[in-house]
């Protein structure tokens, strides 16, 4: 469940960076998107780093849980951060639909 967590935390800054304008253009070279796509994006982020704290407290409880969610956000943040939007800006998005549903996936076939 930890990885779910920390799988959700990735796709949710991925999709708060791609709300951002200055961060469109650098992982897809496309233009900007309209404003209410962008907002659509924000908001998108925000549900899944939320589902990231809900995968994370239900793993380990809300002691230490919520713990465990920060250190799965702030890996999260500092994979794309210092590692692939600086160096493989084109990864990101595809990283960012598949990690969920592999460690979803994952977290299926462990409880059953």
């Amino acid at each position: 469940m930890m990885l779910l967590s920390l799988a959700l935390a990735f796709s949710g800054f991925t999709a708060l960076c791609l709300a951002m304008d200055k961060h469109q253009l650098e992982p897809s070279g496309t233009a900007r998107a309209a404003g209410g796509s962008t907002r659509r994006v924000g908001w998108a982020g925000w549900t899944l780093l939320v589902a990231a704290f809900a995968a994370a407290v239900l793993a380990r409880g809300w002691a230490v849980g919520a713990v465990l969610w920060l250190g799965a956000m702030t890996l999260g943040g500092i994979v794309i951060t210092y590692g692939l939007l600086p160096y493989r800006p084109r990864w990101i998005k595809p990283l960012a639909y598949a990690l969920p549903l592999a460690a979803g996936l994952v977290w299926l076939l462990e409880i059953g």
